[in-house]
């Protein structure tokens, strides 16, 4: 079977139809290109030039071949520069996760930022919640996630946080919380409130529960979701109030306003955490990480809207 270097030296004669002006070409001597062209045509099993003293001429196999020879050196410098490019990280994929939350307002600037600086990187999205973004980053399903906290154990886990908000209101149009130019955490004590799953949505469920206890309040927990968006359409319902990330309230969601509560604790904000495993091999990732942890932490604005 004939390899690229002698399909090199082919295109080269064919293309000057002259072996010593070929050889210069390919920085080579005249007898180490009759060789390759001679091991060539012993491999195809048919001669390729018709050679004199005065003249090289393409013979019809040889006429038949250059074309797709141009072909085959082309599709293999392009495969070639892209295990390049890959290699170097400046092409490539990076699966990345996501809750619903981030897509509102750090995922966009994120992918913006990635975009511009390395455009020939595929970027994959998928939402999921925080634990089983964990799940997929240890198995290596996701490069990187966008998530609320990794728990103390995961030492194969790195992280950064990226972005920091506080809680907000979410209130049915009608409740009478709504009507009040200033509300209080006191405030909802007793009162139903939409509450989140302590399986699925674990680290609100526990940020929630912390911030009430705080302040010596119990409210009524009735309902109980996982995803924001849900929590949203309960409160609509008329079924309670909820407690969510600044972030939530930029959904256009109506019949629900949403309002700023005094007596949240300022420490416990709500994280937004970068997160990859220590030691993912993917070159993509390692261009991508700098630029992403660069980034800096940041404190969403708070802007409400009825």
């Amino acid at each position: 079977m004939f390899d690229l270097n002698q399909l090199r030296c082919f295109v080269a004669v064919a293309d000057e139809l002259h072996f010593g002006r070929a050889a210069a070409r390919l920085h080579m001597t005249q007898p180490p290109l009759t060789r390759q062209i001679q091991l060539l045509e012993h491999s195809i099993g048919t001669p390729l030039f018709s050679r004199t003293n005065r003249m090289v001429r393409l013979t019809p196999a040889g006429r038949s071949l250059l074309p797709e020879a141009h072909v085959i050196l082309r599709l293999a410098e392009k495969a070639r520069l892209s295990a390049l490019r890959t290699g170097l990280g400046e092409a490539g994929r990076i699966v990345i996760g996501f809750t619903a939350t981030a897509g509102y307002e750090f995922l966009p600037e994120m992918l913006g930022r990635l975009r511009r600086t390395l455009p020939d990187i595929d970027l994959e999205l998928r939402e999921m919640v925080s634990r089983l973004q964990i799940e997929a980053l240890e198995s290596g399903q996701l490069d990187v996630g966008l998530l609320r906290r990794l728990p103390a154990d995961r030492d194969d886990l790195d992280s950064v946080c990226v972005a920091r908000e506080t809680l907000v209101a979410a209130l049915p149009l009608d409740h009478p919380l709504a009507r009040r130019p200033s509300i209080h955490l006191r405030d909802f004590n007793g009162r139903p409130l939409v509450m989140y799953s302590p399986d699925d949505a674990q680290y609100f469920h526990e940020l929630v529960r912390h911030v009430f206890a705080r302040v010596g309040a119990r409210p009524d927990y009735g309902q109980y979701v996982s995803q924001i968006h849900s929590m949203l359409a309960v409160v609509r319902s008329g079924l309670g109030a909820a407690l969510v990330p600044e972030a939530g309230s930029r959904q256009a969601c109506e019949g629900v306003v949403f309002r700023e509560v005094g007596g949240i604790d300022p420490v416990k904000l709500v994280e937004l955490h970068l997160a990859w495993k220590i030691g993912n091999d993917n070159p993509a990732l390692m261009k991508a990480l700098p630029l992403l942890q660069n980034i800096g932490i940041r404190r969403l604005p708070l802007t409400l809207a009825d």
